[in-house]
């Protein structure tokens, strides 16, 4: 995306004080409802596998990762409209849209209708995540963007804890599909708040190049695609083979217009800067770990240790509070002990709490289970705010919304990913573990069918199920400590 200054435009009128010092706290409750919707979702798929909607295994991924790629792939995009068109715009227009996503996705018939709200709802996400950072920077005096950041960086790691305490009480008392209904009014709240509150955003010329995008998305649909069908067509099957071979094509086709076009979606010659790599990749890493994790927490706690959905919901409070309580820190520590230290750290102790976490079974001890999920948080406020400090710190001013697209894309594309991967890996391992006799599927419609063989198939059910788990937890802990010595490699020396 080639965006420059505008020369003659005026600086936007700031709002009194006292509203201005209200932005950042509002522009974080909307990130929250972005991300935590994501995590909620996840507490309903026991709910969903049982429903009259009968998904199988792979409509359960694409009813969670629909809103997750849409969400992901137009960031970019997005941010470019709200720099032509104005953050604020751009921000109130992506509430409606997100409500009237929620509302479709509760009134869905079918999974395909589903399917296609929660991709509805991702487009809302989409113009509403990059103009929540743009909007608080600019409201935030120079002496306080740090703090910004780091309370918005803090609010979007914390957000996927928190939807699934949020998931955990409304699928406590309510359907699947009272639970969007629920986020419809929490969602209108917020767009008259944004109405009244939010300061006219700062205008750029951009270009919103839909060759580039159209592309983008493709590729990343075929990726994912590749990934989600695996198991169930088979890894050599023409359909999941064509998906991948799609994906390089149409990713290089992307590369190759991005740097011939005169105003691409954004230029891939920005990733020369090793600090923006480092940044975009290491964001990556970390939403791919948190949301592997949010996958089959859900599955495990109800499946395996036999919790309500609002106990399974405030099972995983230790990962939001841990998380809180670290990233405020995050910017001090940054600045004592430098970035790439913060991030090193940071990046290896994620990694170790996701290898800890395929140790569980259903005999562990909650008490275990929540420690870990403190290493984890521990590992994740070490790093993200240094990690989106060293997107947003690496473009220049006119280009924020540029930078609060990376950042968002980033988490969102590493959260898909993570989803992803660990529901391949799972549905692949656990219906090669199943007892004979019971049918294959998702966890929950095995459970259901095994309780006609007795309570010895039930326990092999579950125990093929932590197995699966486990399984996925080694899949996903690998990559991020292999991935983590490339973004520490990208920091190089740096102290900053």
């Amino acid at each position: 995306m080639t965006v420059t200054a505008s020369p003659a435009a005026p600086a936007p009128p700031r709002p009194p004080a006292g509203r201005t010092r209200a932005v950042p706290a509002l522009m974080s409750a909307c990130v929250v409802l972005c991300v935590a919707l994501v995590a909620a979702v996840n507490l309903a798929v026991p709910q969903l596998a049982g429903s009259s909607l009968k998904p199988s295994s792979g409509e359960l991924l694409w009813i969670v990762d629909a809103y997750v790629i849409v969400f992901a792939c137009l960031l970019i995009p997005a941010g470019a409209l709200g720099d032509r068109l104005g953050r604020k715009g751009a921000l109130i227009t992506g509430l409606a849209v997100f409500a009237a996503g929620c509302a479709l996705s509760a009134l869905a018939p079918g999974t395909t209708v589903l399917i296609a709200a929660r991709a509805v709802t991702g487009v809302g996400a989409a113009l509403i995540m990059p103009a929540t950072l743009s909007l608080t920077l600019q409201a935030a005096a120079p002496e306080r963007r740090a703090h910004a950041i780091a309370l918005w960086t803090a609010a979007s790691g914390a957000a996927g804890a928190l939807g699934n305490i949020g998931g955990g009480l409304a699928m406590e008392y309510l359907s699947w599909r009272g639970l969007f209904w629920s986020v419809v009014p929490l969602t209108l709240a917020l767009l008259a708040l944004t109405a009244w509150l939010a300061p006219r955003g700062e205008r750029h010329p951009a270009h919103a190049d839909p060759v580039g995008t159209a592309l983008f998305v493709l590729a990343f649909m075929a990726l994912l695609y590749g990934v989600i069908e695996g198991p169930g067509r088979g890894w050599g099957s023409p359909a999941v083979l064509g998906a991948f071979g799609a994906a390089a094509l149409l990713l290089a086709a992307f590369t190759v217009h991005a740097l011939r076009a005169a105003q691409p979606l954004f230029d891939p010659r920005v990733f020369a800067v090793r600090r923006l790599r480092a940044g975009v990749l290491g964001l990556m890493v970390t939403f791919f770990g948190l949301f592997a994790l949010f996958f089959v927490n859900a599955q495990y706690l109800q499946y395996a240790k036999g919790y309500s959905p609002v106990v399974t919901g405030l099972a995983v409070g230790p990962l939001a509070l841990g998380m809180l309580v670290v990233a405020r820190r995050g910017v001090g520590l940054v600045a004592r002990y430098g970035t790439r230290r913060m991030v090193g750290i940071g990046l290896v102790v994620l990694a170790v709490g996701l290898a800890l976490l395929s140790l569980a079974d259903a005999d562990t001890p909650y008490v275990l289970y929540a420690g870990v999920l403190l290493v984890m948080a521990l590992g994740m406020g070490l790093s993200m705010p240094a990690l989106s400090g060293a997107i947003v710190g690496a473009l220049p001013h006119a280009r924020a919304g540029l930078g609060s697209g990376l950042n968002g894309a980033a988490r969102e594309i590493g959260s898909a990913l993570g989803v992803a991967v660990m529901g391949t890996v799972l549905a692949g391992r656990f219906d090669a573990s199943l007892p004979p006799g019971v049918p294959d599927g998702s966890a929950g419609q095995a459970l259901a069918a095994a309780r006609e063989f007795g309570p010895q198939a039930r326990a092999e059910v579950i125990g093929a199920f932590t197995d699966a788990m486990g399984a996925g937890f080694r899949v996903v802990a690998g990559v991020v400590g292999v991935l983590a010595l490339l973004v520490l490699f990208w920091f190089g020396e740096d102290d900053g």
